[in-house]
């Protein structure tokens, strides 16, 4: 299992939440709920304008610790701003105001908040909340730049209904994008610099206008993979069919919904061409009709019984053969598998026939491993070697898929350049693929798994492996 930190970017962090004085600071009180219930330890610094809104006695009821008082208060012989900055890993400022975005800007600490601010060497998250004339104001934007400039991230303001009554730019971003903005913030970025294209999700192939051939994928597990990739400090395209979850607005991570598996081919091809990886999580159907009926098909005519399918194209397949034209070891190729059993033999069959690097399997007859579900026990085939994962969420799935990602995009890590390798690779052990964790047969003593999760900042936790045959 990961670490919890891995799991969940947040969950043992110290989190100061600002808190400006408009009247979305009602709505900080969610964000400190959600944060807590993330794992992470929150202390409230409202201003005084903030607390004629929300008391202090309800932002400390929701922390459950006491909010940083004013500047010039002192605990014990220390001195409560200053210890906040050196014991907290994140500062989130929500409902940042005009006024207290050009103090930060410009330094100003007449309050513990701005002081422990200027005092704060760690990442900052912060979100405006004003009327659409201030925040357009030059004085503003000219504030929020020198902010971005330095480093702090912006998250909002969105485009909605105002105090005032008026509608515009201005408004407070919803809760789940400042917690989303959160994590991102204090998650390792051990994919920065890397672009990856993954699709999820289902592709809806047209019979009629009323009609249509689809699947039981719901872009759980692609959309959790892309999640994970854009925290890390991946820029990451999402192609998604209809998906049943909701694409978290992460930095980095920008989604492109399609509907057939000829526009998911053509958006993910023309991506892939720039990409360093292309991880394919979709389920993209198999056929699609010869033609679309204009009109709604009759059953009672027999028209239903000859509807002709015709195969869609291969996107894995594709990338694979332009890849081998052209001698190129970029993209990195990860396919996935979706079988109802002999899982290994039909992975190992697509890995050699498509060219890819790496697939990634399961059984989605398996209860908890199949669609619609948040678990998944997932099998990873390389050219020589193979493992299992035990079964995880599909967010602890994502970090060990990406680890590997990770290790293939390694400076000198071969890909498949060529068509199918002749050579049968050989399994690890004597019978089925080793599970991480589990222990392998070796003959003689049980020893376990070496393969373990690492923080990201380690880098790559490595495999135990035979020599890795180039095909």
């Amino acid at each position: 299992m990961l670490p919890a930190t891995m799991r969940n970017p947040l969950a043992g962090k110290r989190v100061l939440v600002g808190v400006g004085g408009s009247i979305a600071a009602y709505r900080a009180c969610d964000v400190v709920r959600r944060l807590r219930d993330h794992g992470a330890t929150v202390r409230v610094a409202p201003t005084r304008a903030a607390a004629a809104f929300v008391t202090p006695m309800t932002f400390e009821a929701l922390a459950g610790t006491p909010c940083l008082g004013g500047v010039l208060d002192v605990e014990q012989g220390r001195i409560p701003h200053v210890e906040e900055a050196h014991a907290c890993d994140l500062a989130v400022v929500v409902a940042a105001t005009a006024d207290l975005l050009a103090k930060m800007a410009h330094g100003l600490a007449d309050e513990a908040l701005h002081a422990t601010l200027l005092a704060f060497p760690g990442p900052v998250v912060m979100a405006p909340a004003m009327e659409s004339h201030m925040w357009s104001h030059p004085a503003t934007q000219a504030n929020v730049a020198t902010l971005r400039a330095r480093g702090v991230h912006q998250v909002g303001p969105v485009d909605g209904s105002l105090a005032s009554g008026r509608a515009g730019a201005g408004r407070l971003a919803p809760v789940e994008d400042i917690v989303e903005a959160a994590a991102w913030a204090v998650c390792g970025k051990d994919l920065a610099g890397k672009r990856l294209v993954l699709t999820a999700g289902p592709t809806v192939e047209d019979l009629d206008p009323v009609r249509f051939l689809t699947n039981r994928s719901s872009g759980r597990m692609g959309v959790a993979l892309a999640v994970q990739a854009a925290r890390r400090g991946a820029e990451v395209a999402l192609v998604h069919g209809p998906l049943k979850v909701a694409v978290p607005n992460v930095p980095g991570l920008f989604a492109h919904a399609v509907r057939s598996a000829a526009e998911m081919h053509e958006e993910t091809t023309r991506r892939a061409a720039r990409a360093d990886a292309a991880i394919l999580c979709a389920a993209v159907a198999d056929a699609r009709p010869r033609s679309l009926a204009k009109r709604k098909l009759k059953k009672t005519a027999g028209e239903l019984a000859s509807i002709e399918l015709v195969p869609t194209r291969d996107i894995l397949a594709d990338l694979g053969a332009a890849r081998r034209k052209k001698k190129a070891r970029r993209p990195v190729l990860v396919g996935f598998a979706a079988e109802t059993g002999d899982v290994l033999a039909y992975a190992r069959g697509k890995l050699e026939q498509k060219g890819c690097d790496l697939i990634c399997a399961n059984d989605v007859a398996e209860e908890g491993s199949g669609f619609d579900v948040e678990t998944n026990r997932m099998l990873l085939v390389w050219p020589d070697q193979e493992r299992w994962l035990p079964r995880s969420t599909k967010d602890e799935a994502a970090w060990h898929i990406l680890d590997e990602v990770k290790a293939l995009l390694a400076p000198g890590t071969p890909t498949r350049l060529t068509g199918p390798s002749p050579v049968r690779p050989r399994r690890r052990g004597r019978g089925a693929p080793t599970e991480l964790g589990a222990p392998q047969a070796t003959g003689g003593a049980t020893k376990p798994s070496v393969t373990r999760a690492r923080p990201a900042t380690e880098g790559h936790p490595g495999r135990r492996s035979k020599s890795r045959r180039r095909s």
